[in-house]
């Protein structure tokens, strides 16, 4: 993945994901956390999802610095978003990228009370979009493809009942 898109490999850092709120600076130590961030150009970042969604948030003024976070439902309720855009500064451009949709994303009622949710299906990438606008992101685009749903192309926890592979998020600045 990382030699298709230009990135050294040797550079690459991620995170050991763990559905929480913290950022980390990228460091190479594979540090649990679930949002990673530079402003060293050629330094790689990578999250992985099978369901959650990865978000890239791009600095768009003053010198250049990426974000990759993994969101999930307890990562968005704990403020993973929110902490990323703290930790990155600056006017920020925000891509949502594919994950699970309210299509197939049905969760318990203790799950949907925490965003004031009546329902029984949960949209992550609204709850998202919400997140990142309250944080102050004014440039926020979003892909409406459902993991669960696409067999074809995106791999699905829930839909695969845990036993999937897993997309990959890369940025890096060139």
């Amino acid at each position: 993945m990382a030699l298709a898109a230009g990135a050294d490999p040797d550079l690459l850092s991620w995170p050991r994901q763990v559905h929480g709120a913290r950022v980390v600076r990228a460091n190479g130590r594979g540090e649990e956390a679930d949002a990673i961030w530079t402003d060293e150009p050629g330094v790689g970042l990578v999250v992985v999802t099978a369901d959650c969604l990865p978000i890239a948030l791009v600095r768009t003024a003053g010198a250049p610095a990426v974000c990759l976070v993994h969101a999930g439902w307890r990562g968005l309720a704990d403020g993973v978003v929110e902490a990323a855009v703290a930790a990155l500064g600056g006017p920020i451009a925000a891509f949502v990228g594919p994950g699970i949709g309210p299509c197939c994303y049905e969760v318990g009622p203790d799950v949907a009370e925490r965003f004031g949710n009546n329902g029984r299906t949960l949209d992550l990438r609204a709850i998202a979009e919400r997140a990142l606008r309250d944080a102050g992101v004014h440039e926020v685009t979003r892909v409406d493809a459902c993991t669960s749903c696409d067999e074809e192309r995106f791999f699905s926890h829930r839909r695969d009942r845990g036993r999937t592979g897993r997309q990959g998020a890369l940025a890096y600045i060139a």
